[in-house]
């Protein structure tokens, strides 16, 4: 009992000890009124509070909702099915800030490298396939019609795949969700996934963040369009054994009971 108590003891502050690395400056920017356009969205736009993430479980209880665990599963397995597709070039936040001024952009205290004019050339000029639609859903409404797809939330099992950033981002939110079957180490690791992702996401977005230590990569240049499919690609070789990990733990939810 000693051994199994002192192995649990262990995992939590391993866990705890991990998450703080990312929790503890959150939290100070929080007191301090200080914005972070790259790391805030993963603890803003996620509602997984940083306690909640910094709290370790071990898995294996059945989460709340035992009915949406089958419709999680469903998506993971359609996207896991899927060949990546590669080559989308970050342009959704391009689109997400298409014909907008300053004053009207998300993250309007940091400019746009080439301005709006330029940007909205970008966007002009280039062939734009996002299949996600919780990144399509916040393009500006000139940029809609630009999208090869139009993707919906009656279509997403249906149109995720495994090269999409932002698919492969939601594991983390698929891990909480399915919490607490979910191992909270599994949690983290989904966690750590998305800080790289996001951080791809915003260093090839329109935004000049080279001053908070995020350099550009410009996926207006052939140079700048093969670093990022070379770092989708392994971003998405990543994400492909924690998703295959998320399958297995809803494979060991128990069955909801059904209603007469």
């Amino acid at each position: 009992m000693l051994t199994d108590q002192s192995s649990w003891q262990a995992r939590r502050a391993a866990h705890e000890a991990r998450v703080d690395e990312w929790i503890v400056p959150h939290l100070q920017r929080r007191r301090r009124g200080e914005k972070h356009p790259v790391l805030d969205f993963l603890f803003t736009y996620y509602s997984f509070r940083p306690a909640q993430l910094r709290q370790w479980r071990p898995g294996g209880d059945p989460p709340r909702r035992l009915e949406s665990v089958a419709w999680i599963r469903d998506l993971l397995a359609a996207t896991a099915a899927r060949p990546p597709h590669l080559g989308c070039f970050g342009l959704h936040e391009w689109a997400m800030v298409y014909r907008q001024t300053q004053d009207e952009l998300r993250h309007n205290a940091w400019p746009l490298r080439l301005g709006p004019t330029g940007t909205d050339a970008v966007v002009e000029a280039s062939r734009i396939r996002c299949s996600h639609f919780d990144a399509f859903r916040f393009y500006t409404a000139p940029a809609r019609s630009l999208n090869l797809l139009q993707p919906t939330r009656e279509t997403q099992t249906a149109n995720e795949q495994p090269g999409c950033l932002h698919a492969n981002m939601d594991l983390y939110k698929w891990s909480y969700k399915l919490s607490p079957l979910t191992p909270s180490e599994l949690v983290a690791d989904c966690f750590e996934l998305a800080v790289a992702i996001r951080t791809l996401d915003m260093q090839a977005s329109p935004y000049d963040l080279a001053a908070l230590g995020y350099p550009p990569v410009e996926i207006e240049t052939p140079e700048g369009r093969a670093e990022y499919t070379r770092r989708q690609r392994d971003l998405s070789d990543r994400a492909a054994p924690l998703r295959a990990a998320l399958i297995a733990v809803c494979d060991t939810a128990p069955a909801p009971i059904a209603t007469p």
